[in-house]
This record gives structure tokens, C-alpha cells and sequence, in this order.
């Protein structure tokens, strides 16, 4: 059953995270409530997540003279980019696949093979010196499971 009210410190621990949509209806998705996921500042967030992952999934430096720490480099930009917090020496593999990204927080030393999927409709942090192997999902959305609610369009 979802959650009738928002969530203090799911709030609180979102106000900390970059590129967060200002909006009740994020608010209520974080802190677990029913909210409509065609709110404009939603679907532009996850619009704009589409963008940022084709461009992090398909960025290969044509350069020459680049090298591993090259890469390692331009892909942490644009990480930060649409993840909500990352620290220092991050790398995925592509491909990485997220609904949001705004709420993903990953610690020092992450480190993900290949097909990382985070659907991030609630917060996901991931602390130090993780390593997934390939093909790992983390599935946070749900879907409303109350046959009144799905009649009620909500």
C-alpha cells in the first residue's frame, strides 16, 4: 500500500542531490505516495535522462592519444551531468539505463560492469568500494495494485 503522506527525510535527503524536479508530485513519487507520473516536471526529467544516458552510453573519445583515464574522465562528467550525487573515481560500463538519475547517489569507488539498470522513482544510494558484476537491476518503481485506483485513473 502506498504512503498517505510525504516523507520528511526522503525530502531532506533530496534537497542534498543535483538536478531534482521541484514539484508536489516528485515529492510524493520519493516519499513513496501515489502521484501522476505524467506531471510536466516528471516527464521532463525523465526526457532529459533519456538524453544524458544516449549520450553517456554511446560516448567513445575519438582522439587518438586518449587512453582509459581519458575516458574514465569524460564519463564521470557526464555522470554528474544527470546523476543526482556522485563521488570521486566512478565508472560504468555502459550501458546504464535510469528513469530519473537525479535520484541516484553513488559513493567513492563505484564500479559497475555492463547493463547497470537503476529505475529510481525512490532515492538509491550506493555507498564505498561497491562493484556490480554485469547486468545488474535495481528496481525501485512499482505499480498501484488497488483495483479502485487503477479505475480511478490514478
Amino acid at each position: 500500500m502506498a504512503a498517505l503522506e510525504k516523507n520528511p527525510t526522503e525530502l531532506a535527503k533530496a534537497a542534498s542531490l543535483a538536478h531534482v524536479p521541484k514539484s508536489g508530485e516528485y515529492e510524493k513519487m520519493i516519499s513513496g505516495m501515489l502521484y501522476d507520473a505524467q506531471d510536466p516536471q516528471l516527464m521532463k526529467a525523465r526526457f532529459d535522462a533519456r538524453r544524458w544516458m544516449h549520450k553517456y552510453n554511446n560516448y567513445f573519445p575519438d582522439d587518438p592519444e586518449a587512453d582509459f583515464e581519458s575516458l574514465a574522465n569524460a564519463r564521470k562528467n557526464i555522470l554528474k551531468q544527470f546523476l543526482g550525487y556522485i563521488e570521486d573515481d566512478v565508472f560504468i560500463e555502459p550501458s546504464l539505463a535510469v528513469d530519473y538519475g537525479c535520484n541516484i547517489r553513488l559513493g567513492h569507488r563505484f564500479y559497475s560492469n555492463f547493463n547497470l539498470t537503476i529505475l529510481d522513482c525512490a532515492l538509491v544510494t550506493i555507498g564505498d568500494r561497491v562493484m556490480f558484476g554485469p547486468n545488474v537491476s535495481i528496481l525501485t518503481a512499482t505499480h498501484e495494485t488497488e483495483v479502485q485506483s487503477r479505475r480511478d485513473d490514478v
